[in-house]
């Protein structure tokens, strides 16, 4: 006898696919643009990712010998402030789920001569495979939006953080300045794809980025989110004028 009920679907950018498909779907995203992503993250954002990345670690409280999650860390750039601070006597996880982004990052660190205390685990956000309360920090960095049950990832955050220890959630947001709203829409949907197809050959999996953006919670749901999952504290930045915005929570 078959089953009519309906089956639970996800967001994949605009387009609605099985829930167990998304991952699928993002995996082949990230593989497509994983040998292109550091230079298209420059180019997409005028290089003003890397003052993100930077606000995000002046908030991470990191100190020597603290053991941190650099979750969705994709290429390594992270993983590469957190492995300085920390010193040989802490350790820094890279963690992806996607193995193209794992590769590049590993490659990347190795011929920055980063190695000593840095570990590389495939691991799913949503799962994550380490002991409870684990990290003193835990970073996710522009990943937390393709994964397929937000919720879920927060909740598995929340379970391997230490007590006293911190998340830090940089995503892209909603626009809070007025009139910037429009510009930045004929920004993602233009010339964004248009750089895809010219750097990385590939237009598709940047329109997807642009839509996946617009599909992410706005600023005060993710806080809410935040301390569904358990969270405390929990407060947010705008940076660039709610083009992006930090998170960050407690765990006590």
């Amino acid at each position: 006898m078959s089953d009519d009920r309906p089956q639970p679907t996800a967001d994949f950018g605009y387009r609605q696919v099985p829930k167990e498909e998304k991952a699928h779907h993002v995996a082949g995203v990230f593989h497509s643009v994983a040998d292109k992503y550091d230079v298209m993250n420059d180019l997409m954002s005028l290089g003003i990712h890397r003052l993100w990345k930077r606000y995000a670690i002046e908030l991470s409280g990191v100190r020597r010998g603290q053991r941190v999650l650099d979750l969705a860390g994709g290429t390594g750039d992270l993983t590469a402030r957190f492995a300085r601070m920390v010193g040989p006597e802490g350790e820094v996880v890279l963690a992806d789920i996607n193995g193209s982004m794992l590769q590049r990052g590993r490659a990347r660190l190795l011929d920055e001569g980063i190695v000593g205390n840095v570990q590389f685990v495939q691991a799913d956000a949503e799962r994550l495979p380490f002991p409870a309360d684990h990290f003193d920090c835990i970073s996710i960095a522009f990943g937390l939006r393709n994964v397929t049950d937000k919720q879920a990832a927060l909740a598995s955050m929340e379970r391997s953080l230490k007590p006293g220890g911190r998340v830090l959630v940089l995503e892209f947001s909603k626009p809070t300045v007025p009139g910037l709203k429009p510009l930045y829409d004929l920004y993602s949907f233009m010339v964004l794809p248009m750089l895809g197809r010219l750097v990385a050959g590939d237009a598709a999996s940047y329109r997807y980025l642009a839509e996946s953006i617009r599909m992410h919670p706005d600023q005060e749901t993710l806080r809410g989110m935040m301390r569904e999952a358990g969270f405390e504290r929990c407060d947010y930045h705008n940076l660039s004028g709610g083009i992006v915005a930090l998170h960050r929570g407690f765990k006590f």
